[in-house]
C-alpha cells in the first residue's frame, strides 16, 4: 500500500499536468517511435523496435506511478495548520549555530521537492529534524557530513 503524500494545491496541479502530459504527448511519441521501427522489416533482429517497445514499457510505469501518487494524494488546507511549529508545508528560516549562516526553506511533499527555489521534501534529513520544533529550539541533525546544530529563527505558511 502506497503512503499518503500532502500536497499544495500548486504541487497537486502540477502532477496533475504531468500525468496528462504522459497519457497524450508521451504515449504518441512513443507509438510514432514503435511505427518507425516496424517499417524497417524483420522483428526479430530489430533493435530500435525493441528499445522503443522497451521505452514503452517504462512509460508505462510512470504512469501508473503517477496515478497512484494521485490517488494517495492529500490536499492540505493551510488555512488550518498550526504556525506556532513546523509542520508540512511550513516555511522555516533557520541558523546554522556553528557558522552563522542563516536559511530559508519550505516543507513540501517529496515530488514537489526542488532545491533552487528552496523547497525541500519533509522526508529529507533535515526536514526530519525540524518537523516539530518551535521557534527558538535547536534541532541538532544527522546529516551525511555528521552532525550538525540549527536553531528555528522563524516559522510561517
Amino acid at each position: 500500500m502506497a503512503e499518503v503524500a500532502y500536497f499544495t494545491k500548486e504541487g497537486l496541479e502540477k502532477l496533475k499536468q504531468e500525468l496528462q502530459e504522459l497519457k497524450t504527448t508521451g504515449r504518441s511519441t512513443i507509438t510514432k517511435a514503435i511505427a518507425e521501427a516496424r517499417d524497417k522489416g524483420d522483428l526479430s533482429e530489430n533493435a530500435e523496435y525493441d528499445a522503443a517497445k522497451e521505452a514503452q514499457g517504462l512509460h508505462e510505469a510512470k504512469i501508473a506511478q503517477v496515478q497512484e501518487t494521485l490517488a494517495n494524494a492529500r490536499l492540505l488546507d493551510e488555512s488550518k495548520l498550526d504556525l506556532s511549529k513546523v509542520l508540512a508545508l511550513s516555511i522555516v528560516k533557520i541558523k546554522n549555530v556553528s557558522n552563522g549562516a542563516t536559511m530559508t526553506y519550505q516543507l513540501v511533499a517529496e515530488s514537489e521537492a526542488d532545491m533552487k527555489t528552496g523547497k525541500i521534501s519533509v522526508i529529507s534529513p533535515i526536514a526530519k529534524g525540524l518537523l516539530g520544533k518551535k521557534v527558538g529550539d535547536i534541532a541538532e541533525i544527522t546529516v551525511p557530513a555528521g552532525k550538525m546544530e540549527f536553531e528555528i529563527l522563524e516559522v510561517s505558511r
